[in-house]
């Protein structure tokens, strides 16, 4: 049987297709082999250090012996590690030992009391999850992102001319061009990713309260500062001096957050691409054998933007509350982080779910130019706005007014409007000009507006 159909979360069951390339970043599995990473690299960084005479310099098939631990991890080492840890009772001891394991009968078998030597559970908890935070975004949920930005920027230039009646207040407002108001979400889209691009993931290595104090009780005379700092600095997160037990979070809520925002962008274009598809400006593909509405044969819902809409909320509902707790910690530390933090993947995989919907959605849409244009054509009192500016220009009594006098609230003709600009006292170029404008070409700079994505 798909044991997939037995899941309780649908991350892991219905979705599962769609998220299993996080598999290697956030699952119990994971947090197991970047705990053997940090642990080992550890062994091998304490080897190094001249001031710690009982740690020897490891020769380099030495080294290479302890590389292969971190390689040759598999499903068979992480089944051994949960045995260890149903006799343990304790998750990070159960990574102790059995790399203590993988040294006995080995050149380094003497050497095995250095592995978790000085280190707190936390020290190998918090890199870990740094590092499965920063290669998970980067080798998985950025790269989707970017995709799907990338495919909205090709839809905004594609439609960078395209003319759309504009909505305010649900109201006809003056004219826009589809590209620009996709490029609206490229640019904002664009500015959240660079952040994260950007984000600091943060790292200590101190010990059970954060001040070395059994580093020093072994080794009076070693520079552990120096010790840790470049220890945390060789897996490339920058290294935190100032910490309780626990790395205070700060750099996850300020990620959390950052990703939220993307987030909402995204519920925003979704919204929005589903209001599109509702007035009919655009049409949605349809896909052989595909069933829209189990009564109505005619439907096709717009289901990939309605999906992405519900995964960001339950995104943003996790990443929200891991953003808050997170950051608070009783004195030295408390344990409530640990169950949490056990929920970073599936925030970041209803993201994950939603940018997959979101792109599917967004291939599947064609503009429906005969409905745009038909909007156009009934909207003429849009006008009113350059007629009036237009006057303000040359100082007309109460240009607003009398715009306001003869569109609001009416439906207005070509005819009409520019019968009524005929009798302007405007000098003829302006006059020539409001007597030829359209809804259509009375767009502004919108098309060109278009080329700041990318910058």
């Amino acid at each position: 049987m798909n044991m997939s159909i037995r899941a309780i979360s649908p991350v892991d069951g219905r979705y599962h297709s769609k998220t299993r390339d996080l598999n290697d970043y956030f699952s119990e599995y994971a947090l197991m082999k970047y705990r053997v990473i940090v642990e080992v690299t550890w062994l091998g960084h304490l080897s190094k250090q001249d001031e710690l005479p009982e740690i020897r310099p490891f020769t380099e098939e030495e080294f290479a012996l302890l590389q292969r631990i971190i390689t040759n991890f598999d499903d068979d080492s992480a089944e051994k590690i949960k045995g260890i840890e149903r006799r343990t009772n304790h998750d990070v001891k159960a990574v102790e030992y059995y790399i203590k394991d993988c040294l006995a009968e080995t050149s380094l078998a003497d050497m095995s009391e250095f592995v978790h030597f000085a280190c707190t559970s936390e020290d190998i908890n918090n890199l870990s999850h740094a590092m499965m935070l920063r290669d998970g975004l980067v080798d998985v949920w950025l790269q989707q992102a970017n995709e799907l930005v990338g495919s909205i920027a090709e839809q905004a230039e594609l439609l960078r001319d395209t003319a759309i009646l504009a909505h305010t207040h649900g109201q006809p407002a003056s004219p826009t061009t589809m590209g620009k108001e996709l490029a609206v979400y490229v640019y904002r889209m664009e500015r959240q990713l660079k952040q994260l691009e950007n984000q600091e993931f943060l790292g200590k290595f101190s010990g059970a309260v954060g001040a070395f104090n059994a580093h020093l009780s072994a080794y009076p005379d070693a520079d552990w500062l120096d010790i840790a700092r470049t220890f945390v600095e060789n897996f490339g997160l920058v290294f935190n001096p100032l910490t309780t037990q626990i790395e205070s979070h700060d750099y996850l809520a300020e990620t959390f957050h950052k990703m939220i925002r993307f987030n909402n962008i995204l519920l925003d274009y979704c919204r929005d691409m589903w209001t599109y598809i509702s007035m009919g400006y655009f049409k949605q593909r349809t896909v052989a054998g595909e069933v829209g509405s189990s009564t109505m044969p005619h439907k096709v819902n717009p289901i990939d933007f309605e999906n992405a809409e519900a995964n960001i909320g339950l995104s943003n509902s996790i990443l929200s509350h891991l953003a808050d707790k997170l950051m608070v910690s009783r004195l030295q530390r408390d344990l409530s982080d640990s169950s949490a933090l056990r929920n970073l993947g599936v925030g970041i995989a209803h993201s994950h779910i939603a940018l997959l919907s979101a792109l599917k959605g967004t291939g599947k849409v064609d503009v429906n130019q005969a409905k745009i244009d038909a909007d156009l054509n009934h909207a003429w009192e849009v006008l009113a706005e350059p007629i009036q500016t237009v006057l303000r220009k040359v100082s007309y009594p109460n240009p607003y007014e009398k715009l306001k006098e003869l569109t609001r609230g009416t439906a207005i003709t070509q005819a009409e409007i520019q019968a009524f600009v005929d009798t302007l006292p405007i000098d003829e170029a302006d006059k020539t000009r409001l007597r030829e404008m359209t809804p259509a070409t009375y767009t502004g700079m919108a098309s060109d507006l278009v080329d700041f994505i990318g910058e």
